[in-house]
């Protein structure tokens, strides 16, 4: 990742509720006109590992 990109999500972290789903919903209406490749089985696994390693964190950040 960029650190310019960086930057831009540090920037998102801090603004209300509110803005992020408001620049949420506007990167998601760009995104729709993107030509990605299909994801390939390792990608999946990657994400899926990525998904639960963070809701095994929160959940032990609640206890």
């Amino acid at each position: 990742m960029t650190a310019s990109t960086q930057k831009i999500l540090q920037t998102f972290d801090q603004l209300p509720d509110s803005e992020q789903l408001e620049i949420s919903v506007e990167i998601l209406k760009r995104l729709i006109h993107f030509d990605f490749p299909p994801l390939a089985d390792e990608d999946f696994v990657f994400n899926a590992e990525e998904l639960f390693l963070t809701l095994d964190q929160q959940e032990a950040d609640y206890e």
